[in-house]
């Protein structure tokens, strides 16, 4: 990863020198501020970002909302074509209709059964009366055996008949309502898949971005659109893998936006994502915004400096004096000697000599 300077000095007093060589030859060692960063870049998001995905194939009919605009949560956005579908939904409502008014307090089939009940139990209390009339008649030799028999006969075919319409109504009643429940369920299932035709948002935010247009075929699976928050955004932020273990959660990041040109916005390490990315050799890192956050525009690029330490006064030199990684060359005695130092912090410019020189050491650049 490539390590550039942000000109965010006047902003946060912090000492980060310009990335110029120093153009005298000979320069001693300083007491200085010196502030150890981890360069990196990234891009600002929305929170909470998903995609709408169609559940089933269709071709999108109707859009009810564009790029840039608020939705509301489970607002519908798109619409595909499902003729068939519909077809299914308005039988089986048109079957729940029938099957409530079969069930209802009016309905005429039990309606019917229970006229035909009234009127066999009438048969009955008649045939009842009767019966009881030739019993007595006949207990007094006062009518025919084959009279009375005829009349029980009569009243014990009532009372079969009753029993009978009574259990037919109890049957037909308990399967309308199984009817009525079955054309419930039936037309849920329809309603449910209607739903499949509809692309709803999940969550109340920004629609950022639409893959398809209308008349375009979109299968089931398929992203429609990109959804996300519509004022928090985060700063996703790639670091080269040798600075990583530098950074913590918490520490500060100063962030420069390209399209705010010189102005600097404040955030710390919210997330350490602890995977390598093995095409550019970095691994990624959330940082949250303190205070003022950019708009939320998709994408943004960004180039930040993480705070890893602070020093308020440490020896320091310019880093370009160094010869590899830990010697100097130093004036002494009108000699030109080599020697090694001990390095702590370091930033693009300075480097910390915890050891091997003092303010009074004269530096000599290498030729």
């Amino acid at each position: 990863m490539k390590k550039n300077c942000l000109l965010i000095l006047a902003i946060t007093g912090i000492v980060l020198t310009s990335c110029k060589k120093s153009q005298d030859s000979n320069t001693t060692p300083q007491y200085k501020s010196l502030t150890e960063a981890v360069y990196a870049s990234g891009n600002i998001y929305p929170k909470n970002e998903y995609k709408l995905t169609a559940n089933a194939d269709g071709f999108l009919v109707k859009q009810t909302a564009f790029e840039g605009d608020i939705v509301n949560k489970n607002q519908v956005i798109f619409q595909l074509e499902s003729v068939s579908q519909d077809a299914r939904l308005e039988a089986s409502s048109n079957i729940l209709r029938q099957s409530e008014a079969n069930f209802s307090d009016n309905s005429p089939i039990l309606d019917e059964l229970e006229s035909q009940l009234r009127n066999a139990r009438t048969k009955l209390s008649n045939d009842s009366v009767n019966f009881v009339r030739y019993k007595e008649l006949y207990e007094r030799n006062a009518t025919t055996r084959i009279e009375y028999e005829r009349a029980e006969l009569a009243y014990q075919t009532s009372k079969n008949d009753v029993s009978a319409r009574r259990k037919a109504w109890l049957r037909t009643k308990n399967q309308l309502y199984v009817d009525l429940q079955n054309s419930k369920s039936n037309y849920k299932v329809n309603a449910r898949e209607g739903d499949n035709f509809r692309i709803k948002s999940f969550e109340a935010g920004k629609l950022y971005e639409i893959y398809k247009k209308q008349g375009e075929l979109v299968r089931k699976g398929e992203a429609v659109a990109l959804v996300g928050d519509a004022n928090e955004v985060y700063a996703q932020l790639a670091i080269d893998e040798a600075d990583f273990v530098k950074v913590q959660i918490g520490q500060e990041i100063l962030i420069k936006i390209d399209v705010y040109k010189d102005k600097v916005f404040k955030a710390k390490v919210s997330k350490l994502y602890p995977k390598l990315n093995k095409a550019d050799q970095t691994f990624r890192v959330d940082a949250e915004f303190i205070d003022e956050k950019p708009n939320a525009y998709y994408g943004m690029t960004i180039e930040a400096n993480i705070i890893v330490s602070q020093n308020s006064k440490v020896l320091t030199i310019p880093k370009n004096y160094l010869v590899g990684t830990d010697s100097v060359w130093i004036e002494e005695n009108g000699d030109k000697k080599k020697i090694k130092i001990t390095k702590g912090v370091e930033n693009l410019d300075l480097v910390e000599v915890k050891s091997g020189l003092t303010e009074k050491s004269v530096l000599i650049m290498s030729n």
